[in-house]
This record gives C-alpha cells, sequence and structure tokens, in this order.
C-alpha cells in the first residue's frame, strides 16, 4: 500500500475511535434486532402470546439497547495512532 494511503486508514481508525468514545449505546432498529435474536438463536422480542400482541399494538418496534465497552475506543484510537505513525516509516513511492 502506499504511504498515503496508511496514514489515511490511521487517521480514519482514530475517528472512528473518538466516535466510540462519543457514543455510549447504540440503539438497534426493529430488522436489526429480529437479525440478533435469529443469529444469536435467543428468544425473539415478541412471542405470539396474548400480552405480547396487545404490547406490539401499542410499542410496534422491538428495539434492542447495546451498551458499547469504553475500551473498543481506546483500542481503535491506540492502533490508528500507531498505523499513523508506522505510515512516516514507509519509504516514499518514485
Amino acid at each position: 500500500m502506499d504511504r498515503n494511503r496508511v496514514f489515511l486508514v490511521g487517521v480514519l481508525l482514530i475517528l472512528l475511535g473518538l466516535q466510540f468514545r462519543w457514543v455510549e449505546s447504540v440503539v438497534l432498529n426493529e430488522h436489526t434486532t429480529r437479525a440478533l435474536a435469529r443469529v444469536t438463536d435467543t428468544k425473539p422480542v415478541a412471542s405470539s402470546d396474548m400480552m405480547s400482541s396487545l404490547i406490539m399494538q401499542v410499542y410496534p418496534n422491538p428495539k434492542k439497547h447495546v451498551p458499547l465497552p469504553r475500551w473498543i475506543g481506546l483500542a481503535l484510537i491506540a492502533i490508528g495512532a500507531v498505523v499513523s505513525l508506522h505510515a512516516y516509516t514507509i519509504p516514499k513511492r518514485n
């Protein structure tokens, strides 16, 4: 890869890490929540009993709240800094 592209990847990782540090949690939409329940083989958010059908009429979109660990942002910032600094050691192309 080119020196400039490696530097760009590093800067993007730093910015993504900052974004993860600023966001505390993510709320998934209905489609993603159902797909996550299907993939992880957990019970779907809405079952077919009478109580959940009444609740679904009031709150039609089941959404999952995913808290983000703080270490992910720090790890992305650290990796981005290392990659950005490594870009300076790559020789320039003639």
